[in-house]
């Protein structure tokens, strides 16, 4: 296959400066460089024999054709050769030299062959001095990289060189006191004197506007200064400086707009990623992913490895996500991964070795604490049980250091990342090939997450008119380990519960590898295991492969038209298998929740097919109108199938899993599912001067998941911008380099709905009926009513923003206001009982999300040996529901009992907190006593939920809203808010010499989070005696400290609402990243064929500002829209320590 003309590396195209352009440039000329240094050796053929006849074509379009027919290259600088004069040349089977000469003839062109290349200079290129010398030296950019293809020339003549692929240059026979012209497209040019010199290297700076400012955008690339819609962008050297397994939590508060929360820190787990607010009540608001253009929902980031990712693009606004119709409601996030590069074969290494460890600790009571409050809420049964029976005083138990359960069950964690790429190729092949290793111990004992990741890319130009690619991505992951409780107070998986139950302190000795359950407390009243034995015992492991390929082909019909046509597949498999032994919660014959031995193993397969193809129109008129058209039409069908099966009653725990055909059938699942979608777009770019821009996009999207009739939904946006700096009078303004300002309006759609919602649901069970005997029979039974009329939730969104740079882009600024509204919502309608059901889906309410997004990046320092650039950005929403079902003006939900916890409600954001309002204690005050001493509550003060005559001094008060006199669900009300005021990041690099530094901080602001562990931890909900407490409780009310602010021991009152003294404010300021590499010099290198060679140390999560008393404030264990900022049981959030090395050869 043959390098085309019109891709080559020559210098000829002179556009303003843009980071896209250098991209192609340097892309170019190290195709063209390479590919002479990977065919030396093998003699180019001159006696080659060319026949053609062309009549007046440019001389480029007739070396374009030498090219087709031959291996030789053309080599010159377009600023010195014209290769737009028209000549006429004819040969029939005539040698290159002849075909040359007669080409050049006539023209101010002469040429030299050396053996493929084929180097074109200007004719007469005389100059006269009476004293001459030579100069060489090497051209590299701020970071040291060598910079291949710079134009070299001496300034007012004609004569010059380009520097080689080692950035290396020579002129000779030059006069003694010129002046050398450095030029680079995209970069700064530079002039300097030779006077004096023999030698003169040089580094070129970085235009303003550059390769990180173009953006991925549906169905191709632009230009940011081109853009009328919002986006934002991170850079590939951003995304790898976490020691994180997925790109997602490395992005974190590094972009306005976007919002990602981890439920927890447990190893593999995925974080919750919104944007610009939640759009649906009870429907998914996570993004779209596009990876290298190919659209793929319910990604699992955990299989990308970061160090592949070359930038990623957040499209925010409808004139940015429309191009996708009804899967852009909830953003698009572009992901753009690493591809090869014409030029010598890179090898790069990235490998890194650390710990984590929990970043926070909660205390809990110590044994004299502990033994205290169990004679205190106990008696006489504790007294004898810790005392009498022990021949102990309580002071005893002040020297007995006890059982710290959670430094037992917890450890510092190692963890490894090998990543190695390859990536190379020459002007027709391009190719990259990666792997990667991830392995990370979690913090809990026998827990953690697994990774092994490969990538290969391939681009192939056949001809100047066809080219294709190939990408594919697979990865095999293991989570492993307990995991952490997100529901009830209950359940064996609560980890954290029993850590912070258990008795710090036994009557005997415990063997902490056999006594699973507590000896004093019945097993079947007590969810508490021992947390170090079912942690070492836990087998709960879940296996994950996913195989992501597609390929396109690029057709060139005219200069101006081009098609192209992709197809993908992405296939996924999932395996989850527990297995229960007699050292577990549920496998111990002891435990509540006994089921015998027993396992459970769910195999679960995936597949999405997609097929996608565009036709692109790219015009330019009058050379100031510019204008881009995209039209396409794209299928896509996804299947996937659910297959499980349980037993118990093992009789072998020893053969672990596999002796699951030894017990007793407890249960068998399955289910299987299908969707598709058809869909046609179109998108018009229009600029003048780049200086008015207008874009228009449409796409309608047909899907199987809503019922015939409504399943086609259109999707218009428009948008238009005005650069302000290109006006005459705004260029007077020399501190302004740039400024513009956008508007834009649009629709886009959620089809993020069930496969099936439109259609009634019967479930089968088998203890579904019982037939007047009270044994359950198998059987099916109706679930959920359809619903033929539901359609998409629609998203309409309004953005006004305005880009500004100032002092040639040294400080550039964007803000955006946006207002979204969210119609047609599906939300649980309530129905006539008389149908069967009690409610069923409809298209009924509606949403808003506003609010301003403001970003700035600075260079604060840019010298040759000291750089410092800094990037701040900040977010503002406000989430308002606007509208619920009919006659209905709020919806709750539950939090760590049936109780309501949380409420959605006109007027305000999507969840609130919803409970009693914390009133303090009740003093003596409240009371009046009576002759036998006892106290009784007056009969003016209201009641906490509890019987009158059972209220206490130092009992828990709340407030009576209605007052009736007794505090119940007619009191409850909204207690907190867990929507933030606005989030954020700041982020600041550093380089001195080959030192670089990165300090990165992340913040929120006015969001709160329900503590349920306080709940249970601090004395609110019941408990069994035996169970431990956090060391705050502590503080709580006794007839010795009548100044305590928590209630006495179970003083709470009714259990069924939440109070208001549980929610914190968990507004924080996390130093998140803090990074420091250094890069050896190159000469120490350069004998070893060893191009660059980094160290570094990172470290992550190192420091939290905060009031929130819990592990974390970021943290949401129920991690959905209607139950978001909810603490119970997490699996702590680990701060971690790296070193690492990147060598690339």
């Amino acid at each position: 296959m043959k390098k085309k003309h019109s891709r080559s590396g020559r210098q000829k195209i002179v556009v303003s400066p843009g980071k896209i352009f250098l991209k192609m440039k340097i892309t170019l000329l190290i195709v063209l460089l390479s590919s002479i240094q990977l065919l030396a050796g093998k003699a180019f053929s001159q006696d080659k024999r060319f026949s053609m006849a062309k009549e007046n074509s440019d001389i480029e379009d007739v070396l374009g054709v030498i090219e087709d027919q031959s291996d030789c290259y053309f080599l010159y600088n377009g600023n010195l050769i014209d290769v737009s004069q028209k000549v006429s040349v004819k040969v029939e089977n005539e040698s290159l030299d002849e075909l040359l000469s007669q080409l050049f003839k006539g023209t101010n062109i002469t040429y030299k062959i050396y053996d493929r290349q084929i180097v074109l200079s200007p004719a007469n290129d005389v100059m006269i001095s009476s004293q001459q010398r030579s100069v060489s030296g090497k051209v590299t950019d701020t970071s040291g990289q060598p910079l291949p293809g710079v134009s070299v020339v001496v300034k007012g003549t004609t004569t010059g060189t380009i520097t080689n692929f080692d950035g290396k240059y020579s002129l000779s026979d030059i006069p003694a006191n010129v002046t050398l012209i450095f030029s680079f497209v995209g970069m700064k040019t530079r002039e300097i004197s030779i006077t004096g010199k023999s030698n003169i290297d040089v580094v070129l700076e970085e235009e303003a506007i550059g390769i990180e400012e173009v953006v991925a955008i549906g169905y191709g690339t632009m230009k940011k200064i081109d853009m009328t819609g919002s986006a934002s962008s991170v850079s590939a050297q951003e995304i790898v400086k976490a020691p994180v397994k997925s790109f997602d939590e490395a992005i974190a508060g590094r972009v306005a707009g976007v919002q990602i929360v981890s439920g927890d820190g447990q190893p593999g787990s995925l974080p919750n990623i919104v944007i610009r607010g939640a759009n649906s009540i009870t429907q998914d608001n996570s993004p779209l992913y596009v990876i290298d253009g190919f659209p793929i929902e319910g990604n699992d980031n955990n299989a990308i490895n970061a160090n592949d990712i070359e930038s990623i693009d957040v499209l925010k606004d409808a004139s940015a996500t429309a191009i996708y119709g009804a899967r852009g409601a909830n953003g698009v996030i572009m992901i753009t991964t690493k591809r090869g590069k014409a030029g010598a074969t890179v090898v790069s290494y990235n490998a890194y070795y650390g710990i984590s460890k929990t970043s926070n600790k909660i205390e809990t009571l110590n044994p004299y604490e502990f033994v205290k409050l169990e004679i205190e809420r106990s008696g006489t049964s504790a007294t004898n049980l810790y005392l009498n029976n022990l021949n102990r005083t309580l002071d005893d138990y002040k020297t007995i250091e006890g059982i710290d359960w959670f430094d037992l069950c917890l450890q510092e964690a190692p963890m490894q990342n090998h990543d190695i790429s390859i990536r190379g190729g020459n002007a027709s092949s391009k190719y990259s090939v990666s792997a990667s290793y991830f392995d990370q111990e979690g913090i809990f004992i026998n827990t953690g997450f697994r990774r092994w990741q490969s990538r290969v890319s391939l681009d192939q130009t056949i001809n100047n008119k066809m080219s294709f690619g190939l990408n594919l991505n697979y990865s095999d992951t293991k989570n492993y380990g307990l995991v952490a409780a997100s529901g009830g107070g209950g359940g064996g998986t609560g980890i954290m519960y029993s850590i912070w139950s258990y008795r710090p302190v036994f009557e005997d000795d415990i063997n902490l590898d056999y006594d699973l359950m507590d000896p004093a407390v019945n097993p079947a009243q007590d969810y508490r295991t021992n947390p170090y034995l079912q942690l070492k015992n836990e087998h709960r492991e879940t296996f994950s492969d996913n195989l992501f390929a597609n390929s396109f082909f690029n057709y060139s019909i005219t200069k101006e038209l081009k098609l192209r046509i992709t197809g993908g597949i992405s296939k996924g498999g999932n395996k989850f298998e527990v297995f229960n032994n007699s050292k577990t919660a549920t496998g111990n014959p002891a435990s509540a929740a006994y089921k015998g031995i027993n396992g459970n193993e769910i195999i679960s397969n995936s597949i999405n097919y997609t097929n996608e193809n565009t036709l692109t129109w790219t015009k330019t008129f009058n050379k100031n109108h510019n204008i881009n058209v995209v039209v396409g039409y794209s299928q896509q069908m996804a299947k996937s199938e659910t297959f499980g099966a349980s037993v118990v009653m093992i009789t072998n725990e020893s053969l672990g899993m596999n002796a699951m055909d030894e017990g007793s059938p407890n249960r068998v699942t399955a289910s299987r599912s299908t969707w598709s979608l058809q869909s046609f777009l179109g998108r018009l770019n229009y600029n003048y001067k780049s200086k008015y821009l207008i874009t228009a996009s449409l796409r309608s999207d047909g899907s199987s998941k809503l019922a015939p009739g409504n399943r086609w939904g259109y999707f218009p946006s428009a948008a238009i911008a005005y650069r302000l700096s290109s006006e005459n009078f705004m260029k007077a303004i020399k501190t302004v380099s740039d400024a513009k300002i956008r508007l834009s309006y649009g629709a886009t759609g959620n089809n993020r709905v069930s496969d099936f919602a439109y259609m009634s649901s019967i479930s089968s069970s088998y203890n579904d009926y019982s037939f007047g005997n009270a044994i359950p029979s198998p059987g099916s039974r109706a679930t959920a009513l359809g619903n033929a009329d539901l359609k998409w939730e629609t998203t309409k969104q309004l953005n006004v923003g305005i880009d500004i740079g100032l002092v040639k882009n040294r400080i550039t600024f964007t803000g955006d206001y946006y207002y979204k509204k969210t119609s047609d919502l599906l939300l649980n309608a309530q129905i006539p009982f008389i149908s069967g059901y009690t409610s069923t889906f409809k298209n009924i309410g509606s949403i808003s999300n506003k609010g301003f997004e403001f970003s700035i990046n600075t260079k604060n320092i840019q010298k040759s040996d000291i750089k410092w650039t800094s990037d701040f950005n900040i977010s503002f929403n406000k989430n308002e529901i606007l509208s619920l079902t009919d006659g209905q003006e709020s919806l709750i939900s539950n939090g760590l009992t049936v109780s309501p916890l949380y409420i959605a409600k006109v007027g305000k954001p999507i969840a609130l907190f919803y409970g009693v309002i914390d009133d303090g204690l009740y003093s003596y005050d409240d009371f009046d006593i009576l002759s036998n001493g006892d106290y009784v509550l007056k009969s003016n003060v209201p009641t906490n939920g509890s019987a009158r005559a059972s209220i206490k001094p130092g009992h828990a008060k709340f407030k009576d809203l209605n007052g009736d006199l007794v505090v119940n669900a007619m009191d409850c009300t909204i207690i907190g808010n867990p929507n933030p005021d606005f989030i954020g990041g700041f982020n600041n690099n550093f380089q001195y010499k080959g030192f670089d530094l990165n300090v990165f901080f992340q913040f929120s602001y006015g969001n709160e989070v329900y503590n349920a562990n306080r709940v249970r931890y601090e004395g609110a909900a019941s408990s069994n005696s035996y169970s431990n407490y956090f060391a705050t409780y502590t503080n709580r009310w006794t007839i010795e400290n009548p100044t305590g602010t928590i209630p006495r021991s179970g003083g709470f009152g009714s259990e069924a609402f939440y109070p208001s003294r549980f929610v914190e404010d968990a507004s924080f300021l996390r130093l998140k990243t803090l990074s420091l590499g250094y890069t050896l010099p190159s000469g120490l290198l350069k004998y070893l064929d060893i191009k660059t060679v980094r160290i570094y140390s990172t470290a992550q999560n190192i420091f939290t500002w905060t009031k929130y008393s819990g592990l974390d404030p970021e943290v949401s264990t129920r991690n959905t829209a209607l139950t978001p900022g909810f603490d119970w049981s997490p699996y702590p959030r680990a701060k971690s320590i790296v070193f690492g090395i990147n060598v690339t050869f």
